[in-house]
């Protein structure tokens, strides 16, 4: 390989894992290579009641884990972390803290203290509020920086069961992009009531152990956190790093089919599969092994069984098995276990089994599996030079991600090209927003779909449909698959969160809702938006604070440069109601220090041989972004500071510019910059404390501006994500 091919290399250096079968790599690994389970009857959920009581807990106890501050969640992450990094001799200091980040996925944020503050409340008459501070998806990634100084970038990517996977993903196109040497990456998820009770009230749960692509008659439920130490080839090597695998390509996907159904047709995970092998510079045919998403449901198994039939007809080498089967179904970790139970396999060149299967179950198996090797029961050993791990969600969305035993020389399908802001979609205000039945029937969405919604979702999906409309933007089938969505969100469905555990700690696990539990998870509403408007292309929601509205650009413009998209639709949303008012209260952030608003922002970010095409207006240049972290304790901001001042620097390096060139500025509420005379805005008059929409509209009022008015040249909108992470963006007027 040539030295241009080694500067988009990224390695694996560093394994961690804990769950159901161990709480460290090799024990976990030699459990699943000898198909040992560890689903078990469930202790830590009151299952009274219930159809269903089997779980695949992890062995380790919270006082094991003891750390007041943190959330089961964020423990077991920093349990995995703590492996990753020891086993990568990753020695973190002053110096290089910058250069290695925290990416982390997850389903519903800290749901074991959601379900002690509300039990405590119940049954004592109040919660902690320092409880409260354990709720949201956007502390977990934080809280693993701070325990290790880990000051790169960080991101909570919260797409429910692929949430791992594209954690793993987006840290190696962060890496490849030179904004970071390293990331410890993964996914983290606890075993609640809120999720048991969901799936119970879906009628998801096997009663028996889960039995994927075999008996299909359910999920089980498991629990654990996986990380990857990832860095570049270069680092790696500079260090003397021992180097596990490669990691080539990734594809991420949406199936615009069903909130919680797959597409029987399988075209969505199809999509993502065939993205990763693509931009991994393979053929189908070189895979020898996939770690399948294979969750034991029957609309599940099938459609992955249709997609990997399709994919892989003819080859006679390639080797699947679900590890769920073994581990349960970890949520927002499972991308992640599985990934590294996948890189175990291609480096021993040992495959785990799906277990259960009777001999009945085999000579089924034997018909329907054509020339898959679906690994019943035992281990296989095979030499395995390409591997992917395949990961599929709630709200349609997909992901897939190869791993390499050796070098390979992937295509570079990165660009320089101009990314413009085309549309604008402004459902925001101060105080709540009063719904009218023409703010969704004028954009042709319909009241039986209108009311699947919860609110969070109708704010992103007006939002994003306005956008749209604006940019003059037709979703048919020859842009379906070129159009992206990057949601960003501080606090996510928390109303329907929290509804949802209130009734289960009040009525028992067994009597959660069937029609609420979709909403819960953080990735719902864009999963909405694209079963809507018809987007099959790249969609991810992250949960990283206020700030999250400005990330949310700067992650869709990744996407741009990397050419995996044509036009991506970037948005902040967060909601106001009384349950956001009462947890905010609680805190003691309202009665003036704090005027809370609501709403959805979409930008439509779009390539400018895109826009050309389609004689698209244009209301300013995306010409600078950048993101930056400097850990500090999660609630506050204090100690931080430099971490703003870094993310100006690097936007407006990006830019090609200085700060002295920036003429426009919208902030944080009034917080003025040391800078060159410049004209300060702030959308917090017009629309309160909005938190990830507030930053969004920063973008799209500088957009506005910069397009009605000769004055300014350039415009710099800055947000806060608190515990330490900032976003700054710079937008140049269009010429």
């Amino acid at each position: 390989m040539n030295n241009n091919s080694d500067k988009r290399r990224i390695v694996v250096t560093g394994l961690g894992i804990v769950c159901a079968l161990g709480d460290n790599v090799d024990e976990c690994f030699k459990s699943a290579v000898n198909g040992v389970t560890g689903i078990r009857e469930v202790k830590s959920v009151n299952t009274d009641g219930c159809y269903a009581n089997l779980g695949a807990e992890a062995k380790i106890s919270d006082s094991e884990l003891s750390d007041e501050d943190f959330d089961r969640s964020s423990l077991l992450c920093i349990k995995a972390a703590e492996e990753a990094l020891k086993d990568a001799k990753y020695e973190i200091t002053p110096e290089n803290s910058e250069r290695i980040g925290v990416i982390v996925g997850n389903c519903v944020g800290g749901a074991a203290s959601i379900d002690k503050y509300f039990t405590d409340e119940l049954k004592n008459g109040g919660g902690k509020s320092s409880d409260i501070l354990k709720m949201p998806a956007s502390a977990i990634a934080n809280n693993v920086a701070l325990h290790f100084g880990l000051n790169g970038t960080t991101a909570n990517i919260v797409n429910a069961c692929a949430a791992g996977t594209i954690s793993i993903a987006y840290a190696c196109d962060l890496i490849r992009a030179g904004k970071a040497d390293a990331f410890c990456a993964g996914g983290s998820d606890s075993f609640s009531s809120l999720a048991f009770a969901g799936f119970h009230a879906l009628h998801a749960l096997d009663e028996n152990p889960c039995s994927p692509f075999n008996n299909s008659h359910g999920i089980t439920l498991g629990e654990g956190a996986g990380i990857l130490v990832v860095e570049s080839y270069e680092h790696a090597k500079e260090r003397g790093a021992h180097i596990y695998c490669e990691i080539l390509g990734s594809g991420v996907s949406s199936d615009a089919h069903h909130i919680t159904a797959p597409r029987p047709d399988g075209q969505g995970q199809m999509l993502a599969i065939n993205r990763a092998i693509e931009n991994s510079g393979l053929k189908p045919s070189d895979i020898d092994y996939i770690n399948a998403h294979g969750t034991g449901t029957a609309k599940n198994d099938e459609a992955e069984f249709l997609s990997l039939h399709t994919i892989f007809d003819g080859s006679d080498k390639l080797s699947v098995s679900s590890t769920k089967s073994m581990t349960g179904h970890c949520l927002g970790a499972a991308g992640s276990i599985e990934a590294v139970l996948t890189v175990k396999a291609v480096c021993e060149n040992v495959l785990p089994p799906t277990i259960g299967y009777t001999e009945e179950n085999l000579e089924t198996l034997k018909e329907k599996a054509g020339n898959i090797d679906f690994i019943p029961n035992t281990k296989r050993e095979k030499t395995v030079n390409f591997a992917a791990s395949n990961s599929f969600a709630f709200g349609g969305n997909n992901a897939s991600v190869v791993f390499a035993k050796n070098p390979h020389e992937i295509p570079d399908r990165t660009n320089n090209e101009r990314i413009f802001v085309t549309g604008i979609g402004d459902y925001s205000s101060k105080g709540r927003i009063d719904i009218q039945s023409d703010d969704y029937k004028n954009l042709g969405i319909k009241m039986a779909f209108w009311r699947k919604l919860d609110r969070f979702s109708q704010l992103m999906l007006v939002s994003g449909m306005r956008a749209l409309s604006d940019a003059k933007i037709t979703v048919d089938e020859n842009s379906e698959r070129n159009i992206g969505i990057i949601i960003g969100t501080s606090d996510g469905p928390m109303t329907e969160i929290v509804n949802f555990q209130k009734n289960v700690v009040a009525n028992g696990t067994a009597s959660g809702s069937a029609f609420s539990f979709p909403n819960t998870v953080y990735n719902a509403a864009g999963g909405y938006f694209s079963i809507f408007a018809g987007i099959k292309g790249y969609n991810v929601t992250n949960a990283n604070g206020v700030q999250a509205g400005l990330q949310s650009i700067c992650y869709a413009a990744d996407v741009l440069k990397n050419g995996d998209e044509d036009i991506m639709v970037a948005a902040g949303v967060d909601e106001y109601t009384d349950v956001t008012e009462y947890l905010y209260g609680k805190l003691g952030l309202l009665g003036g220090k704090m005027e809370l608003g609501e709403g959805a922002v979409s930008l439509i970010l779009e390539k400018e041989s895109s826009a050309e095409k389609r004689g698209a207006k244009k209301y300013a240049e995306l010409v600078g972004y950048a993101s930056a972290h400097k850990s500090v304790k999660f609630g506050t901001l204090v100690g931080s500071e430099d971490a703003l001042e870094e993310a100006i620097l690097r936007a407006c390096e990006c830019a090609g510019i200085t700060i002295e060139d920036i003429d426009l500025v919208c902030g944080f509420g009034n917080k003025k910059l040391s800078m060159s005379s410049c004209t300060y805005v702030t959308v917090n008059d017009e629309i309160g404390d909005a938190r990830a929409a507030g930053a969004a509209k920063q973008a799209a009022t500088l957009a506005k501006m910069l397009n009605e008015s000769d004055k300014y040249k350039y415009g710099l909108a800055i947000s806060f994500g608190l515990g330490g992470q900032y976003s700054a963006v710079i937008l140049k007027k269009a010429v």
